[in-house]
């Protein structure tokens, strides 16, 4: 209640017009779970956006720029093609639109919508976004749509994207979203064994490894792979790091 109060004092001065909207909540829920906060912020921070119709946006956020790719999904539409990629895009443009206030983008943004053959059906989707744009405090600049069905467009940087606020990159993939497959970290293995091989390394190895990438090891080492290929005892041992693509070949101290 007092801090309501703070609130409203602060408002009543310098900011009157929003004062009538203001109302204190006294429910036992927590405020943000009736309303859905925490889930819609989640949505907001996750890359792909599933439409009403079964089609779905993939939304990449790159330090140059943004890319918004549009794809159909399961909706297959009533009449045509045609049909189908013209009411996808209308209703991705709008979604789009929402987007870029709820996750806060700035700077350049690339919509790659789906291709139309029809000029009259690339000039409403324009026309839509553009409109769609306006309800938008943040000023926007739309540069046309491109042969190709990519609209350039530019959205004023004000603070920090809703990404930026809430993550950090990921310590495992650095940002680039992928990792190593097993397979491929044990093909580097093989290659680091091949060295120790053709320069007379110890003969008794441990391989320290990612538990995905040693139960694959281990049943080359049942099989008797290590000393066929290698001519050498190895041991394989779990480490406790969370990459996969982490792993040491040492001399053992047998």
């Amino acid at each position: 209640k007092l801090c309501f109060n703070e609130v409203k004092e602060f408002t009543d001065e310098f900011m009157p017009e929003l004062s009538e909207k203001l109302m204190l909540y006294t429910g036992s829920q927590p405020i943000f779970d009736i309303y859905g906060v925490e889930r819609g912020i989640q949505n907001a921070l996750e890359k792909r956006v599933n439409l009403k119709s079964g089609g779905y946006l993939i939304i990449e956020q790159t330090e140059a720029m943004t890319t918004i790719d549009i794809n159909t999904g399961a909706f297959v539409g009533h009449r045509n093609l045609d049909e189908t990629i013209f009411n996808t895009n209308i209703e991705a443009t709008k979604a789009i639109a929402q987007q870029l206030q709820l996750r806060n983008l700035g700077g350049i943004i690339i919509i790659d919508f789906i291709d139309m053959q029809k000029e009259n059906q690339k000039k409403d989707i324009v026309g839509i976004l553009q409109r769609e744009l306006k309800k938008d405090k943040v000023k926007s600049i739309v540069c046309g749509m491109t042969s190709l069905g990519l609209v350039e467009m530019t959205r004023k940087r004000t603070t920090h994207s809703l990404i930026k606020n809430y993550c950090d990159i990921c310590p495992i993939c650095n940002g680039t979203g992928h990792i190593l497959s097993v397979q491929s970290v044990i093909q580097q293995i093989h290659r680091e064994l091949e060295t120790v091989k053709r320069y007379g390394g110890a003969r008794d190895l441990v391989i320290r490894c990612h538990p995905e990438v040693a139960a694959l090891l281990k049943e080359e080492q049942k099989s008797g792979y290590f000393m066929k290929y290698f001519n050498r005892n190895i041991m394989i041992e779990e480490n406790d790091h969370s990459n996969r693509e982490v792993y040491s070949v040492l001399s053992s101290l047998k």
